[in-house]
């Protein structure tokens, strides 16, 4: 799988979060409430979506699927843009992040990352940071189809280095 190491710049997400873990995974639910509605944010920056994760502190040193996170379905906004009703802004802060891109259904992204986490992180040099995870859905995006390609971003920082 290709990839890159990328310093990239914060941004300001606007869109709808759930609550889920790996074993109830909702993100289904949670990009059809929010799909409908994306057209109401104004001043979108670009078309990309983002399907963005923030994990609690710690959530991948005793991995448990039934550990919950918060997920997102957003796209970028100007820093002082106002929101709908029902829907939030998030600070996506600035860092460096490996980025892989995945060619693919999205039915078949878990072997992605299991390649990511079990044999490109262990010998990359590079450690996972506490930030979040995100997929960038472009213009090549086309959900389930084999066809398909989008950008997976895993935060990461120098092995050995501390977030302080």
């Amino acid at each position: 799988m290709e990839y890159r190491i990328e310093n990239i710049k914060g941004r300001t997400l606007a869109g709808m979060n759930r609550q889920m873990s790996f074993a109830e995974d909702q993100t289904a639910i949670l990009w059809r409430s929010f799909m409908p509605r994306r057209k109401e944010i104004v001043n979108a920056i670009g078309s990309d979506l983002y399907s963005l994760q923030v994990y609690p502190e710690g959530f991948f040193d005793e991995f448990s699927p039934l550990e919950t996170f918060t997920k997102w379905a957003a796209v970028e906004i100007p820093e002082r843009n106002k929101v709908p009703d029902g829907m939030e802004t998030m600070q996506l802060p600035a860092g460096l992040y490996a980025v892989f891109t995945y060619r693919g259904p999205s039915g078949k992204g878990a072997e992605a990352f299991e390649y990511i986490f079990t044999k490109w992180l262990p010998d990359s040099g590079y450690q996972l940071d506490d930030r979040p995870y995100f997929e960038l859905l472009g213009e090549k995006y086309k959900n389930n189809d084999p066809e398909s390609e989008e950008e997976i971003f895993i935060p990461v920082r120098p092995a050995g280095t501390s977030t302080f």
